[in-house]
């Protein structure tokens, strides 16, 4: 199975990917921590049934030492016990971020308040933008049926 549209070959597509994957790079850079940014990045994907997304995030995060444990247990965070408050709180902002059209008043003032007990500002504009982000990919990815499985860590520099 290939995807509908070959993003990778497309001059279109592949100027709006330069631009996404630039703010992407941006969020790098925080204080945010990378194996909490490779979590959100898993649930939004996750959630958005975004395979190529869920194939390469997971594979980058174990790359950069993450458990299988936490990893698999991603999807029903809520029962784990092996994520800390803070990624728990970044967690729930990504679902209530990612899902805005389910939920009637998008995301809660308590998901707010609590990601505000664990991150600062700066840290919370860093999560809001990821949030955002990986929704783009994941939006673009799942439209044109991006094939997931043969992510290789690093592929994409």
């Amino acid at each position: 199975m290939g995807p509908r549209l070959n993003i990778f070959g497309s001059p279109t597509a592949g100027k709006f990917l330069k631009h996404i994957v630039s703010a992407g790079k941006v969020l790098t850079g925080t204080e945010l921590p990378l194996a909490t940014q490779e979590l959100v990045k898993i649930r939004a994907s996750q959630i958005n049934g975004c395979g190529f997304c869920t194939d390469m995030h997971t594979k980058e995060a174990t790359h950069a030492g993450e458990t299988s444990v936490r990893l698999n247990l991603v999807a029903a965070w809520r029962e784990a016990t092996v994520f800390t408050e803070a990624e728990r709180a970044a967690l729930e902002l990504t679902e209530q971020g990612t899902r805005i059209a389910d939920a009637a008043g998008g995301v809660t003032d308590e998901a707010w308040e609590n990601a505000a007990k664990h991150y600062d500002e700066e840290q919370l504009a860093a999560l809001v933008s990821l949030i955002a982000v990986i929704n783009a990919f994941n939006r673009l990815n799942v439209i044109v049926q991006q094939p997931a499985g043969d992510y290789q860590p690093g592929q994409f520099g």
